[in-house]
């Protein structure tokens, strides 16, 4: 469930009493928080520094545009560039997917999600090995996931975006959003109650969600002091990769930390990875697509570029840095 935070799920448990009622301790989503890093942190069972997948955007070699993994394609205001060809999937994210060594050992993976992921770069680079079948829906979600248990063993793998597109539209403390949570609650409840004997349900995220107010979204555009030295501005609001011009990490990491040191914790590549955020080991890959300067928010803040990406810089709900409210998700499991 895309956006399902361990804190939003507790914090609501009138709105979603079957799932409380399963929910025992939290897992966390490691940095950043953020869809494709903890998809591929599922679909791998790496860390991002060693899945290569670090983030929302990231800045690659030889582009002056972000990269957008989700889409993956160029990022923000401009031509729509698919990158597929460019920056092949495969080789992107090249090692084997835990549903190439689920396939090996005999258990078919089946994924359940939208039409839009079928043969995706990001699906490609993490997906390999599952068998795609399209639903839109938590209703389609529970009729395939029904069928496909038939045959053992198997693993069946629904993913659900609309809480995640709820909150960031609507806030977290929306009504709307609680009402993607009631029918959540409500359809995984009916899926529970129709499983076959024998079958483990798990529930999942892949991260929390704050809602920051406009005046606590800060635009690059209005900061100078803040944009001086960027050359490229990655990641996403609450967790940022910063790319600077040839020797001038230092006076950025300077400035930011004078502006926003004390809502954001700000870092050098070298001293983020010292941190150990990106878990044990990082590659040579994931260290250059991290940029050279990391922040990441602990208050109330995020840094948005309404010249680059406007839609992101008026949604209210936000998510991608090391807080509980962003890093603790579910882990729900219930016995047929």
């Amino acid at each position: 469930m895309d956006g399902l935070g361990w804190a939003l799920l507790r914090q609501n448990q009138e709105a979603a009493p079957f799932l409380n009622s399963i929910a025992r301790e939290p897992l966390t989503a490691g940095f950043p928080a953020t869809t494709a890093a903890s998809l591929s942190s599922l679909s791998t069972g790496l860390p991002p520094g060693e899945h290569g997948l670090a983030g929302y955007t990231m800045g690659l070699p030889g582009y002056d545009r972000a990269f957008n993994t989700l889409t993956w394609s160029l990022y923000g205001l401009g031509p729509r560039v698919d990158l597929r060809e460019e920056v092949v999937p495969e080789a992107f994210q090249p090692v084997p997917t835990l549903a190439e060594r689920a396939v090996a050992a005999g258990v078919p993976i089946h994924y359940l999600g939208p039409t839009v992921h079928q043969g995706s770069g990001l699906s490609r680079a993490i997906g390999r090995g599952q068998r795609f079948h399209p639903a839109e829906s938590l209703e389609a979600i529970q009729v395939g996931t029904l069928r496909r248990l038939d045959a053992r063993p198997a693993l069946v793998y629904g993913y659900l975006p609309r809480l995640d597109a709820a909150g960031h539209v609507e806030g977290v403390a929306s009504q709307g959003w609680r009402d993607e949570l009631v029918a959540i609650d409500h359809g995984i409840r009916i899926l529970a109650e129709q499983l076959p004997s024998d079958t483990v349900l798990v529930v999942t995220g892949d991260h929390g969600m704050v809602d920051l107010r406009p005046n606590e979204r800060l635009d690059l555009a209005d900061h100078p002091d803040l944009a001086a030295g960027v050359t490229l501005l990655a990641g996403e609001a609450r967790a940022r990769y910063l790319r600077t011009a040839p020797g001038a990490a230092g006076d950025v990491v300077d400035a930011w930390r004078s502006i926003l040191g004390d809502r954001m914790w700000v870092w050098t590549r070298e001293e983020a990875i010292a941190t150990g955020i990106f878990g044990p080991r990082v590659t040579d890959e994931a260290r250059e697509r991290i940029g050279d300067v990391v922040a990441a928010a602990y208050g109330r803040v995020g840094i948005v570029q309404r010249d680059v990406d406007p839609a992101q810089a008026r949604l209210n709900g936000h998510h991608g840095s090391l807080t509980a409210a962003e890093q603790l998700v579910p882990l729900l499991v219930y016995r047929s």
